[in-house]
């Protein structure tokens, strides 16, 4: 037994973490095989490293270094090689005139230190540091995959210059390839390195001066550490790529696409591979995707009032649901978690995709195939002789598949389908643009769901923001009816858990528009994007960054992925339950003979002048909002603010009622937006007089710009 390994013995017993009886044979297996002690303990699982470690670093007094902390200069890495660093496994950490500080998991013999000084001419001093730790650093520092590059030479080539032959068949554990010197290895390395930085994509991409290799983590991009000498290995890496994939190796001026399977700590993965050529040679991406996941409902970040809406939506028998957004949004997701939630014996589910992202037990997946003519459309139609109950379409890209997706619904089915739309209104413009008929929309579609992607702050070190501007509080306490001091605002610092990003995964924001018999009948009458929308959100629909709000305020993302994943000029809405009650922190206007103040309250300045408005009526019946028939009125303010005006009516109008509002600024442009009535009371008048009624309102759907600009004019008024 060596001398490290009698000191760590006597440590072990001393301390009571292991018995004599214990240790005494597995010292012995240790010393027979010429295996560290501590080695063999944690292969056993007997006890931690860290514990290890700190047991040697107090009985060598040896110091222990936490390598995920240290700055280690450029200058270190240069003058030692990684050939040496990897073969000692030993990691550089600061170089002092003559002495080396090295990191190590294990004490190095005597031997082993003069080996070290001969080869490189300096003194060497130790530090303890996690083995896992050592093994980031050199990647860190050296570029991922360097000790490899440097093995395969031209050995990475046979005589005819291809790679050598790799089973096709059976899957690759690719962890287990890790120790070979060879492309096969390197290649793995990227893949791994990648499932383990949670990266849904890796990225090859050649320039003239190198490569980039990157990987997309929660939405974006970040560069991989690599070697430059990676650069002339780039066709071998690309070749074996395509091996993996059954892609055409020769074939080089063409794009292709392709899968392959590989596992990882008995997780099996599937990778989409891409390639595309360019003038300094191909370009690839690889996506990473799970060959099984558990999709569910509640694991989608909807709110809680969504989460009803959608189970009550999946288990219609009948109609076809959309789900809108970007690429890359999660639509996809999305709609496999509802096809999980109603996978029942009792249902036949089949989808036709392009491509298929995930394989899912109990559904017909069906692949698009164009080049021998299998597109949706006619996929659509062959899978009606198939007696299913529920039908996914990828996309709706063209009317022949809107039509018969449509028509499909109208026939006693339900319909998931996906649309490339900004939000949830745009729905409807984008199928009428395309060429459906409104009918055929009207009576078919149960609602249009819009989401996006934006990322999670990550738990370790998520922190509450108190510097945050008061303007972008303000904002978000307008657009969700919250008071400005309510308003919290929480960022992530950056540690080891989140690649000192901040953010740890993402999550999704939602806008649901039902088709109920109001939007309906709105688009039989090809009304325009814009009023739809107004009419949804006085009708409460929650708009893409009112979602995205209240995850700020949650504390599950910050203001800036909100404000990059919605319009800035989303409307908003301050919509109560019917009742003629304000929201909570709502500006609410209580009416008097002859002072109508604010309530205790109060978020935005007042103006008591006069200012010309026009409003129309609608009225709220049974929950929908349906145009009355009463024409035009025209009328003047009492007071005024950003949030709700008083002004004088003719007749009485109900509490709750809706209305619609032309505000006239002198020399601004007019203000159009809907609002709800919360209180009235019969203005003071003679006997001869008519009677008339000041009239509270809120703003319902006035837009952040809208709300600056009545801000701006009443404080310059009020100056």
């Amino acid at each position: 037994m060596t001398k490290i390994d009698s000191i760590l013995y006597e440590a072990l017993v001393n301390e009571g973490r292991l018995g004599r009886e214990i240790l005494e044979p597995l010292a012995g297996e240790a010393q027979a095989q010429g295996e560290p002690l501590a080695s063999l303990l944690l292969r056993r699982g007997l006890i931690p490293e860290q514990d290890i470690l700190k047991t040697l670093s107090r009985e060598l007094n040896i110091p222990y270094l936490d390598l995920k902390s240290a700055n280690i200069a450029k200058t270190v890495i240069d003058k030692i090689s990684l050939k040496i660093a990897a073969y000692y496994k030993f990691m550089p950490v600061e170089l002092n005139n003559r002495a080396l500080t090295a990191a190590v998991a294990y004490p190095l013999d005597v031997k082993i230190q003069d080996e070290i000084r001969t080869q490189l001419g300096y003194d060497l001093a130790m530090v303890l540091a996690n083995s896992n730790d050592i093994q980031e650093a050199l990647k860190k520092h050296y570029g991922l995959g360097a000790d490899t590059l440097e093995k395969i030479g031209a050995s990475a080539m046979n005589e005819r210059g291809r790679l050598q032959a790799v089973s096709l068949e059976a899957l690759e554990d690719i962890e287990k390839q890790a120790s070979d010197a060879s492309v096969i290895n390197l290649v793995n390395q990227i893949i791994l390195e990648g499932w383990k930085k949670r990266a849904t994509d890796i990225h090859i991409e050649p320039f003239r001066g190198g490569v980039n290799f990157r990987y997309r983590i929660d939405g974006l991009l970040y560069d991989a550490s690599m070697p430059a000498e990676i650069k002339s290995f780039l066709s071998a890496i690309i070749s074996r790529i395509k091996i993996m994939s059954n892609l055409n190796i020769v074939e080089r001026r063409m794009p292709q696409d392709g899968r392959s399977v590989v596992k990882v700590h008995d997780q099996v993965l599937d990778l989409r591979i891409s390639t595309i050529p360019t003038p300094f040679g191909e370009s690839i991406v690889i996506r990473i995707l799970p060959s099984s996941m558990l999709f569910s409902l509640e694991k989608l970040g909807l709110p809680k009032k969504y989460l009803q809406t959608f189970e009550t939506l999946i288990q219609k028998p009948h109609g076809i649901i959309f789900v809108t957004g970007p690429t890359g949004s999660g639509k996809t997701t999305t709609l496999y978690s509802c096809l999980s939630r109603i996978n029942t014996r009792e249902r036949k589910i089949i989808t036709i995709e392009d491509p298929i992202e995930y394989e899912m037990s109990g559904i017909t997946q069906i692949q698009v195939a164009p080049e021998i003519g299998l597109d949706f459309a006619r996929g659509l139609r062959s899978i009606l002789r198939h007696d299913p109950d529920v039908i996914m379409v990828g996309e709706v890209r063209d009317l022949e598949t809107a039509e018969t997706a449509i028509r499909v619904a109208l026939t006693g089915h339900l319909v998931f389908s996906t649309l490339h739309t900004n939000d949830a209104v745009s729905g409807i413009t984008r199928l009428t643009d395309i060429g459906v008929e409104p009918y055929l929309i009207s009576s078919s579609v149960e609602a249009f769901i819009a989401q996006r992607l934006i990322r999670v702050i990550c738990p370790d070190c998520r922190y509450e923001d108190k510097s945050s501007p008061v303007e972008l509080k303000n904002q978000i306490s307008q657009d969700l009816g919250l008071r400005s001091q309510d308003v919290r605002v929480y960022r992530g610092k950056g540690c080891n858990n989140c690649n000192s990003t901040g953010f740890f995964g993402r999550t999704a924001i939602y806008e649901v528009l039902l088709a109920d018999d109001t939007i309906k009948d709105l688009i039989l009458k090809k009304a325009p994007a814009n009023h739809l929308k107004r009419i949804a959100v006085s009708k409460g629909m929650q708009t893409l960054r009112q979602d995205g709000w209240q995850k700020v305020v949650a504390g599950i993302t910050t203001p800036e992925e909100v404000m990059k994943a919605t319009p800035v000029s989303e409307i908003t809405s301050f919509v109560s339950s019917g009742s003629g009650e304000l929201p909570q922190g709502t500006v609410a206007l209580e009416p008097g003979a002859d002072n109508i103040a604010l309530s205790d309250k109060r978020i935005f300045t007042r103006l008591d002048n006069k200012v010309n408005l026009i409003y129309k009526i609608l009225e709220v019946k049974d929950g929908l909002v349906k145009r009355g028939f009463t024409p035009e009125q025209f009328s003047v303010t009492r007071n005024i603010s950003a949030g709700g005006l008083v002004f004088i009516s003719e007749e009485p109008l109900a509490i709750g009622a809706v209305l619609e509002l032309k505000i006239e600024l002198p020399n601004e442009p007019p203000i159009d937006c809907l609002s709800r009535v919360v209180r009235i009371e019969e203005r003071q008048a003679s006997l001869s007089a008519k009677p008339s009624y000041d009239t509270a309102i809120c703003f319902l759907d006035i837009t952040g710009s809208q709300r600056s600009q009545l801000n701006k004019y009443i404080e310059q008024i009020n100056q």
